[in-house]
C-alpha cells in the first residue's frame, strides 16, 4: 500500500502550497527599484527596521533617535531599504523618513569652526554621535547647524549627505 505522502495528489498539493507561499512574498531581486542611493533622516522617535519590505517581515531593530541620518539604498513600493552609519541595513516604511539633510558626527571630538579653515575661530567642540543639519558645502568643508549654532565641519568629521566629496 502506498503512503498518503507519496501519492501524486499530495505531491501536487505540496507543490501548490509552496508556489502560493512564494507568490505572497515580493520578489525583491526583480521588483526592488535600483534608484541611486540618497540620504534621508528618521521622522519619528521610534522606527522599526524590518528584514523585508512589509509588515509581515519581522522587526530586526528599533531605532529610537529622531533625525538620525540614513542612506536609502533600494525601494519597493512604499518601503525603503536603508543603511545606517554603522552599515546596518533593513527596510522601513517611507512615512518614517524625511528628506532632511542631517549628519552624524563620527570618530572623536570634532571642532565646529566659524569659517572653513582650521585656523578659524572655534565655535564649539562636538562629541561623536551629535546630529546636525547641512546648510551648504565646499570642497573639503560643510556649513552645519548644530543646536542652533552654525559653523563649518570638515567633510571627514561626519557621516551623512555631503560627507564624501563624490556625493555632490
Amino acid at each position: 500500500m502506498e503512503s498518503p505522502a507519496a501519492s501524486p495528489f499530495w505531491g501536487r498539493l505540496a507543490a501548490l502550497a509552496v508556489a502560493l507561499a512564494a507568490a505572497s512574498i515580493p520578489a525583491l531581486s526583480q521588483a526592488a527599484d535600483s534608484a541611486p542611493p540618497r540620504f534621508a533622516s528618521l521622522r519619528a522617535d521610534e522606527v522599526n527596521l524590518r528584514t523585508g519590505p512589509g509588515v509581515r517581515y519581522p522587526v530586526d531593530w528599533v531605532y529610537r533617535r529622531r533625525q538620525l541620518p540614513v542612506e536609502v539604498v533600494a525601494q519597493f513600493e512604499n518601503w525603503r531599504k536603508i543603511k545606517d552609519w554603522q552599515g546596518t541595513e533593513g527596510w522601513v516604511h517611507q512615512s518614517m523618513l524625511t528628506t532632511a539633510r542631517n549628519v552624524l558626527t563620527t570618530g572623536e571630538i570634532r571642532v565646529l569652526y566659524r569659517k572653513p579653515a582650521e585656523g578659524s575661530v572655534i565655535l564649539a567642540r562636538i562629541e561623536p554621535g551629535v546630529i546636525g543639519t547641512v546648510r551648504d558645502c565646499e570642497v573639503q568643508w560643510c556649513r552645519i547647524e548644530i543646536a542652533g549654532m552654525v559653523g563649518w565641519l570638515k567633510r571627514t568629521d561626519f557621516w551623512g549627505p555631503s560627507s564624501d566629496a563624490a556625493a555632490e
